[in-house]
């Protein structure tokens, strides 16, 4: 902001001097434009992320323990083959249509802060209704399971030091709830930046962690019990294997990329496609090598939660506990922000003062936490909840809606035969979704 002020004063002090008064109206328009262009629309505040504030803020969002802890059993669930090309296609594709919804962020002339709004300028209110229902759903639905495994993973830390103590898994889903009503007073993504830093190094102590401990118990189980066969009838197997499916898409599941991008300085673009691309490099190494070497030690019998199937040396599944809780404080907030927008989009701007604001920030904030925790304290369904999050809520918003928006934006084939594929292919998928002419 500094240098900003500094660029601008000196631009103005110019074309007071140099210039009639038309060219002084020139000068002082460009001045304007100069500091609009890196703020946030409608808010006044300037945008200062960089690349790697965008990396932390995916690999946040991404990079869960609560994502990679299904990755092992949804292997065990489709088996080596299907399973590694599953995990590798859905890597592929959602950075792929990362970089796509990145592309789209002034596809005609305007900036799109929001996703919902970003479909809207693409599809009509239609559009807009659609990403809003779809992102709700699957914001919620994470916050629902990182929730649980947050709970989860404190009561592992606190059954470590207290065996026989009283607590159960519900008074940590309270209180954690409680600490992310505190982290719910930060204003916006932003502000969350030095907490998605450090939650992205957690990402990798968790993944590290959790990789060596899965290796080394690996190496004391006594390989010839461990099967890779695929366990059940055939009608389990088949449900296990869409169940899996939907795990793989909840675990690259992130539902706000243009309210991330929302935050970047200019070039946004080109901040945004370093920032994806980064974030993937760490998800690459973590999620492939977690899900196979989880699935090698553990074979069949690995559980959906893998710090469940971990049992030796103790302090180090604690700490890989720990790792979990500080990275999901931070993914829980990302999620958070597009269900605060609904809210203050309306009720912040209707009120006047920052007291005020914060008073109305602290209501829907505490509304919000409280389903939540309620919902996640009834619920404790970890595995299950996240498939049905992931093919609900994250397959419409990370492997659908980006390409045929891209589509519908222009962006078509040169080739007529690929040309009229891809427009029957499109209004496939979704009705009304006809690229424009």
């Amino acid at each position: 902001m500094a240098l900003m002020h500094i660029i601008t004063e000196k631009t103005v002090t110019t074309a007071r001097t140099t210039g009639g008064d038309s060219g002084d109206g020139s000068k002082e328009e460009e001045v304007r434009e100069l500091g609009e262009e890196n703020s946030v629309a409608g808010s006044g505040q300037q945008r200062k992320g960089t690349w790697k504030h965008a990396a932390f803020h995916v690999a946040t969002t991404i990079a869960t323990p609560a994502a990679y802890a299904p990755l092992p059993y949804a292997l065990a669930s489709l088996g080596w083959p299907l399973g590694v090309s599953s995990l590798v296609g859905g890597t592929l594709a959602t950075w792929y249509s990362s970089l796509l919804i990145a592309s789209l962020w002034e596809w005609n002339g305007k900036k799109h802060t929001t996703y919902r709004h970003l479909a809207e300028s693409i599809f009509g209110s239609w559009g807009y209704w659609s990403i809003a229902c779809f992102q709700q759903l699957a914001s919620l639905g994470n916050n629902i399971a990182i929730h649980i495994a947050a709970g989860s993973s404190l009561k592992s830390i606190y059954k470590h030091y207290h065996p026989d103590g009283p607590l159960t898994l519900q008074h940590f889903i309270i209180i954690f709830g409680a600490f992310e009503l505190v982290l719910s007073q930060l204003p916006d993504i932003h502000s969350l930046r030095w907490v998605n830093a450090l939650c992205t190094f957690c990402t990798i102590g968790f993944a590290g962690t959790t990789i060596g401990v899965t290796i080394y118990d690996g190496h004391k189980i006594d390989r010839q019990t461990v099967s890779y066969s695929l366990q059940g009838s055939t009608a389990s197997k088949v449900f296990k294997a869409f169940n899996a499916l939907g795990a793989i898409a909840f675990s690259f599941g992130d539902a706000i990329l243009p309210e991330i991008q929302n935050t970047m300085r200019e070039p946004a673009k080109k901040n945004m496609y370093t920032g994806v691309s980064a974030a993937y490099g760490v998800i690459v190494l973590s999620y492939w090598q977690l899900a196979c070497w989880g699935y090698w030690a553990f074979g069949s019998d690995v559980q959906p939660y893998i710090l469940s199937s971990l049992t030796i040396p103790r302090w180090t599944i604690v700490m890989a506990n720990i790792f979990a809780v500080v990275q999901i404080s931070g993914c829980f907030q990302i999620y958070c922000r597009p269900t605060y927008a609904y809210f203050e989009d309306g009720l912040i701007r209707e009120s006047n003062g920052h007291i005020a604001n914060s008073l109305v920030r602290l209501l829907f904030t505490s509304i919000y936490m409280v389903l939540i925790t309620l919902i996640a304290a009834a619920m404790p369904f970890f595995g299950d909840f996240v498939s049905i999050c992931g093919a609900v809520g994250f397959t419409p918003l990370d492997f659908i809606f980006p390409a045929i928006a891209f589509l519908r934006g222009g962006k078509l084939p040169k080739c007529a035969k690929l040309r009229i594929l891809v427009i029957f292919l499109t209004s496939l998928l979704l009705p009304g979704s006809l690229p424009l002419p």
